[in-house]
């Protein structure tokens, strides 16, 4: 077995995400990777590299790959935003996934829930501590390279039992699990959308600024998964 060159490696999804871990990490260096910028800092006695990965299936999976391949690490977190179904998600709440899957299949010759099914992770959650680290709702994430689409609404809780939707924790744990790494995918959710908007959309100073808090609030948390999640 090829030995761990780093303990953990946390992959950050979206600009805005990445703009806002920085600043709690100012002697990091930081270097760059063919998909975004990296950096690598002890935690809770760990090894810990993060990695800003990319937005979107295409830039989640690859860059998934190229950290397990690049620094084999003993697990993979992915923490980030998402945005939730309203009334059925709060701002604010933390998401842990115990499955993901990709909804935006669209599979014309046979069937559509066997293409979604074949992306579809469901992650055992037997290590997690009661009470965990931090105050989470475990569910489902759903993933799309799109954002959530208003009229989508009642389909994606009704088909999904959803209540929260990003662009990439489907491609990142189906990576993980190909590559038979612990994954771990924390999400909070950084707005709402209902059937007929989301209070973000057209307004990306809304979305930023929700990144700040929700960033602080994981950093905070972090050295207590780490301990937990091995």
């Amino acid at each position: 077995m090829t030995p761990h060159k780093f303990d953990t490696c946390v992959l950050i999804s979206a600009g805005a995400e990445w703009r806002a871990l920085l600043p709690h990490f100012p002697q990091a260096a930081v270097f760059p990777t063919p998909y975004g910028e990296a950096f690598t800092v002890r935690i809770a006695d760990q090894s810990v590299c993060f990695l800003h990965g990319g937005w979107g299936k295409v830039a989640a999976a690859a860059s998934a790959q190229y950290a397990i391949d690049h620094w084999v690490p003993g697990r993979v977190i992915n923490l980030g935003t998402c945005g939730g179904l309203k009334g059925y998600a709060k701002r604010g709440e933390v998401v842990l996934a115990r499955k993901t899957l990709i909804y935006d299949i669209i599979e014309g010759m046979t069937d559509n829930t066997a293409a979604i099914d074949h992306y579809t992770v469901e992650f055992d959650l037997s290590w997690l501590p009661d009470p965990p680290p931090q105050p989470v709702t475990i569910g489902t994430i759903i993933s799309a390279d799109r954002d959530i689409l208003p009229a989508q609404v009642p389909e994606l809780v009704g088909r999904f039992n959803a209540s929260v939707a990003d662009w990439e924790s489907g491609a990142i744990a189906w990576v993980a699990q190909r590559n038979q790494v612990p994954c771990l995918i924390l999400r909070a959710v950084s707005d709402l959308v209902d059937e007929t908007a989301g209070e973000a959309y057209g307004d990306y100073a809304f979305f930023e600024a929700q990144c700040g808090p929700i960033m602080a609030n994981f950093i905070q948390h972090l050295p207590a998964w780490l301990e937990v999640f091995q």
